[in-house]
């Protein structure tokens, strides 16, 4: 169904676009049967069955209150840190099962990296931030090597590299942001996941994290939810939308190639949210 939708979508490369190392269609690289998330008693996500390609990026939209931050929590276990959260059905990553028993849950938070809503730097360096999980997991390589490598991924190294021994809290929220991310992808991680990472910040950073985004998928995966559907329509390969049933749970309506979700969806609910009816 046409939508009509103006959403600014501004020239990129074609949105399904092929593997660069094999000219292949992407592999998934992580897959959801039948997830569903419980807080206590209460369902707050049901039957989820979605699968993540590699080097992509996939937006998560929907209305508050939807569980797109709890089904992006799935991805890298953060949900067992919080008290009464249970997980059913499955969530692979490459094919493993992440809540098997015999996986570790620390170590796959250091292969699938999380950025939050708001900048969390330590108050440490801006050195030290970026160097924290590396010196925690018994890095024994350069280590002046890896964190200028991760500043200069994360769009900050020209910005920092006289400021590297000042506090990381005298940066402002854009740069305490990208420094966040750069501190994700110092330990080499597969997948990062972001939780409306522009939230807080003023429209100059949250374009500059926008065009850093589309940059780092050439290497990663990356997972972001978001509430600003034009920031999904920019930035995105892929886009899931979830809404709230009746029972109160979130579930996934519709996902799938970013462009024609937004100005050709398949669902009545979808075309609704999109064009501002619902939501």
């Amino acid at each position: 169904m046409e939508t009509g939708i103006k959403i600014a979508m501004e020239p990129q490369e074609p949105l399904e676009r092929p593997s660069p190392e094999t000219g292949r269609e992407p592999t998934k690289k992580l897959r959801t049967i039948g997830v569903n998330v419980r807080y206590g008693e209460a369902l707050a996500v049901r039957d989820i069955h979605m699968d993540i390609p590699a080097n992509r990026v996939t937006a998560i939209i929907g209305p508050s209150g939807c569980g797109k931050s709890t089904l992006l929590r799935c991805f890298n276990r953060m949900n067992d840190l919080i008290p009464d959260a249970r997980v059913e059905g499955k969530v692979l990553f490459n094919d493993m099962d992440l809540y098997a028993p015999q996986v570790d849950a620390t170590e796959i938070r250091f292969r699938i990296g999380m950025v939050f809503q708001r900048a969390n730097p330590f108050p440490k360096s801006v050195y030290d931030n970026v160097a924290f999980g590396l010196r925690v997991n018994g890095f024994d390589g350069d280590l002046d090597e890896a964190v200028y490598r991760s500043l200069k991924q994360a769009a900050l190294w020209e910005e920092s590299k006289d400021r590297l021994k000042k506090n990381a809290l005298t940066l402002s929220g854009g740069q305490q942001q990208r420094l966040c991310i750069a501190r994700a992808l110092a330990v080499n991680p597969e997948v990062i996941l972001m939780d409306e990472p522009c939230s807080s910040l003023d429209p100059i950073a949250t374009l500059a994290i926008e065009d850093h985004i589309r940059s780092l998928s050439d290497e990663y995966t990356i997972i972001i939810v978001t509430h600003n559907m034009q920031q999904a329509a920019r930035v995105s390969d892929e886009t899931a939308f979830l809404t709230v049933g009746d029972d109160n749970a979130g579930y996934l309506v519709e996902h799938g190639n970013t462009r024609q979700l937004f100005t050709n969806p398949t669902d009545e609910r979808t075309e609704a949210y999109i064009t501002g009816r619902f939501g």
